[in-house]
């Protein structure tokens, strides 16, 4: 498994079903350069914790998009099953529609290239956050029986855009109006004189 933080994010191009529904040959991610993007992979579709991640991250993508995030989401699917997906109903196991892009990875070349193959052939659940300059900021990786938090990345986030302002480092636990840290151990000293119980 690779670890991208701190790196620029692989670009590639490849076939997705869009958030109109409209099928696409040539997604690029570099083409959401310029903006955050929280790229998540997940094993495969009509599967079993799959939905309830997508699902999560659709109901946020209104969050998400006021912290100026694109959202993307890939498996080995083809862009043709990713649609099926979506035709289908969460009551019968399917998605209905989303509203973030799902992209085709069907030769694993972007799963590769990000590093988080499972054994077993497929994408482990895996979510990378990019910032503006389209380096890899934070990324969490599950094996496949562990679905994600969502809301952490919406957190993390707020950590991003907190540090990127103020300049300020963010300790344990910090969530968006929390005080931040100074990262010097002046700072340390005096954000634990405060806070080390509460931690």
């Amino acid at each position: 498994m690779s670890v991208l933080v701190t790196q620029q994010a692989p670009d590639f191009t490849s076939a997705a079903v869009l958030a109109d529904g409209s099928i696409v040959d040539n997604f690029t991610l570099s083409s959401l350069k310029g903006k955050k993007i929280m790229l998540f992979f997940y094993p495969l579709d009509f599967t079993f914790v799959c939905p309830s991640e997508i699902l999560a991250h659709h109901h946020r993508v209104a969050q998400f998009a006021e912290k100026g995030v694109e959202v993307v989401g890939v498996s080995i699917d083809s862009q043709f099953t990713h649609n099926a997906w979506r035709n289908t109903a969460p009551k019968d196991g399917g998605l209905g529609k989303i509203d973030f892009p799902l992209v085709a990875d069907v030769n694993h070349s972007i799963m590769e290239a990000y590093g988080i193959v499972h054994p077993a052939g497929v994408a482990l659940r895996a979510s990378f956050l990019i910032d503006e300059n389209f380096d890899v900021r934070h990324q969490v990786v599950n094996d496949l029986p562990l679905g994600r938090n969502v809301d952490d990345m919406l957190r993390m986030v707020d950590a991003l855009d907190f540090h990127t302002t103020h300049g300020e480092v963010c300790p344990a636990g910090w969530n968006k109006g929390d005080e931040g840290m100074k990262g010097t151990p002046e700072g340390v000293a005096q954000y634990l004189a405060k806070n080390a119980d509460k931690l």
